[in-house]
């Protein structure tokens, strides 16, 4: 190794980041509060029928569902009453649930970029403050309805919201998620969205093996992990490397979102019949995880349904 690279890397460890990825894949010394290494988060649950049709497919094939990724399309295409209908029913069977908001930067009529083959490169982040104000307005919004979770791919915002907790503005139980869509991809990048007060990241779709053990070893937070993905991130289906990821990357959140495209599947006028019907088809697969987590590698643990550290929605 060259005396740079070897200056480099010894820096990068006095910070608490890893020189090198996980080559030697470690088992994870860490896990979730109930000594847990692995959970199932279902993403694209749009409405609240896609809810109902979620909870009912889970009691049928007994899928326990810790957590749900809620309203990808936007929470702002659900009105007030609808909200607080997706809280009750999380509320009612033990399931934490992260919102997704807007305003989002593809909805700024200024956005021309996003649209374009190289504009899409530039991310997600919001154009001004003016619509880094109206997205966490409807943060707020579903505060009020009970949500305390909530999807932030934007460094900037995720920095406001963590003050606004900080000093009660947003009620301190609330969780943020750090988002695919940010970008974050390295033990460098999940210390710093971390330090920013995120709860846990969405690391790439794509992410090694290695590269998740040296996530691990830098951060405390939960990695929410795909196990599949939409043939527009990749098509990724990893469900024989669950063991091994849930072993050098615990605790983790097994994330499940098939489908074509996010674009394809989560536009606001998607039937809700749709939503309801491939929201099955996922539960179908948080089956196949279990069946083999528990066939390969019996001595890594998931959580009981509303494990204490979940934080849930809030019911008047």
């Amino acid at each position: 190794m060259s005396e740079t690279l070897k200056t480099i890397r010894n820096f990068m460890e006095k910070m608490g980041i890893p020189g090198r990825d996980g080559y030697d894949l470690v088992d994870s010394p860490k896990s979730f509060a109930d000594g847990a290494h692995w959970r199932i988060e279902i993403a694209g649950v749009e409405r609240a029928s896609t809810m109902e049709a979620m909870i009912e497919e889970a009691k049928k094939r007994n899928v326990t569902v810790h957590r749900v990724v809620a309203t990808v399309g936007g929470s702002t295409y659900c009105d007030f009453n609808e909200l607080k209908a997706m809280a009750k029913m999380a509320r009612d069977e033990q399931i934490e649930v992260v919102m997704v908001v807007g305003h989002r930067k593809a909805w700024d009529p200024g956005s021309k970029e996003a649209a374009t083959h190289e504009g899409v490169m530039q991310g997600m982040r919001l154009r001004g403050s003016d619509n880094v104000s109206y997205h966490i307005a409807d943060m707020m919004r579903n505060i009020e309805a009970g949500i305390r979770g909530f999807l932030v791919y934007d460094e900037g915002v995720l920095n406001i919201v963590n003050k606004m907790r900080a000093e009660g503005l947003i009620p301190s139980e609330t969780v943020f998620k750090y988002s695919v869509f940010g970008g974050q991809c390295s033990a460098a990048g999940a210390k710093l969205v971390q330090s920013l007060g995120a709860n846990s990241m969405n690391p790439l779709s794509d992410v090694s093996l290695p590269i998740l053990s040296s996530i691990r070893k830098a951060v405390d937070m939960p990695l929410d992990v795909y196990v599949i993905i939409v043939d527009a991130f990749g098509g990724m289906y990893r469900a024989y490397e669950a063991p091994e990821i849930a072993r050098v990357a615990a605790p983790v959140y097994f994330k499940i979102e098939p489908g074509t495209s996010e674009a394809d599947i989560y536009k606001p006028w998607a039937f809700e019949s749709f939503h309801q019907e491939l929201i099955r088809e996922k539960v179908k697969m948080a089956q196949v995880i279990q069946e083999l987590m528990t066939r390969h590698a019996p001595q890594l643990k998931t959580s009981a349904r509303g494990a204490k550290d979940l934080v849930l929605p809030v019911v008047d």
